[in-house]
């Protein structure tokens, strides 16, 4: 049989990583005979989009720049699978598409979406007795997917956002003068992000001196206490806040949006708190959007996420081809000190459509920091630089030759 692979939701560094795990591992089976890659997620499939990896992916030079080339070398996408049982014809369109190509079991990498599409399509399989295995296999840079330790992607961004806290730290630490920086660190739902910034404690840093994740509720009365009481031992505060914090009496960072999901377009948090300390301490004060690059600033990667990525691609292989179907692979974490996880694989209905929420336990008090156990488990996953190539002093990546399709509406 052949097997296609797909990449879904928001770009990670290491979610090219679980792509070759899956395509290096399946040439190691004679039941394997060709991998296809499904161009823009789901959509590859729908439309017939697939391109053979082995005509992309030609010799050990290509593996490399895709190890350390971020976002989607296939392209992504986030559209929403509808029931089978209300649109019943975008299932046929898809079996024939695999069964013109035949494709015995699809791999589909990504998020809480992604495990709904995983889901949906092996409940079809399963209904109408279709011989496909359907695999989930986790990426996210929130870490929000129940039933594993931790997701690949996440171990790169929470690297990127404490060293670039660090560097932030020495910025605002040359000044004399009394100072406020706010870093807005993204995670719509959960907190995993921006609770990883208090790693830098474990090099001796006390900052961030303040840390806001969504799962508790935000005061902005407190916010501005807080501010205060830290402003009487440190001249240059420094605060960490998730973009999903909710801000009641704020209410202009909300676009008021939603994406095909219903998950809300976020943005501003920090820029309004920015104002209001402003107007209510009245001292330097700068906020800081990082935005998009911590998805994506592969020289900052991980190497244990990008290692860990691509063994657990592997994994979902030997997993379809033992007979499993509508499961995401998942870690379980053995051990902090030495570090060890194992690969298992949990049923995706228990998984899609679900949140897994920063441990309120790990939360102090206040609910303006996080406790040593939230540094004891980030760490661990931090660790290890990749060895770039580069090209005219700058990293080179993977570009797929082929283009991809401009937008359609399905």
């Amino acid at each position: 049989m052949n097997i296609a692979i797909a990449q879904s939701g928001g770009p990670t560094c290491a979610i090219n990583a679980s792509l070759l795990g899956v395509f290096r591992h399946a040439a190691k089976y004679d039941e394997i005979e060709t991998a296809f890659g499904s161009v823009n997620g789901i959509e590859g499939l729908i439309y017939d989009n697939l391109v053979k990896l082995d005509d992309i992916i030609t010799d050990d030079n290509d593996v490399e720049l895709i190890r350390q080339t971020p976002s989607t070398v296939l392209g992504s996408c986030r559209y929403k699978l509808p029931s089978y049982k209300d649109d019943p014809a975008i299932y046929e369109t898809i079996v024939n598409n695999m069964r013109k190509h035949d494709i015995g079991a699809f791999f589909y990498i990504g998020g809480n979406d992604s495990m709904d599409t995983v889901m949906k399509l092996d409940d079809y399989f399963k209904a109408n007795n279709i011989d496909i295995k359907v695999m989930g296999i986790p990426k996210t840079i929130d870490n929000d997917l129940p039933l594993t330790d931790h997701t690949p992607g996440f171990g790169s961004a929470a690297k990127y956002v404490a060293t670039t806290m660090k560097e932030i730290i020495r910025d605002s630490s040359v000044y004399s003068v009394k100072s406020v920086t706010i870093v807005e660190i993204m995670g719509r739902d959960t907190g995993w992000l921006t609770a990883s910034s208090a790693v830098l404690r474990a090099d001796g840093e006390s900052a961030p001196h303040l840390i806001y994740l969504p799962e508790r509720k935000f005061s902005v009365k407190q916010f501005l206490d807080d501010i205060r009481e830290i402003q009487k031992q440190y001249h240059a505060v420094i605060v960490a806040v998730s973009e999903g914090v909710e801000l009641d009496e704020v209410e202009e960072f909300q676009s008021g949006n939603v994406d095909n999901f219903g998950h809300k377009y976020l943005a501003g948090v920090g820029k309004a708190l920015e104002k209001i300390v402003a107007k209510e301490i009245n001292c330097k004060v700068r906020s800081i959007e990082l935005n998009v690059m911590q998805r994506c600033a592969s020289h900052l990667s991980s190497k244990r996420d990008i290692s860990e990525a691509e063994r657990i691609g592997g994994a979902a292989v030997k997993a379809a081809l033992d007979g499993e179907s509508g499961k995401m692979m998942t870690f379980k974490r053995v051990a902090n000190r030495p570090y060890n996880v194992r690969v298992e694989s949990a049923d995706v209905r228990e998984i899609a459509n679900r949140v897994k929420y920063f441990p309120s336990e790990w939360i102090n008090e206040a609910g303006n920091d996080v406790t040593q156990d939230a540094i004891e488990y980030c760490l661990p996953l931090i660790q290890g630089e990749q060895n770039f190539r580069y090209q005219n002093g700058l990293p080179q990546h993977f570009v797929l030759k082929a283009a991809l399709p401009r937008e359609r509406k399905i």
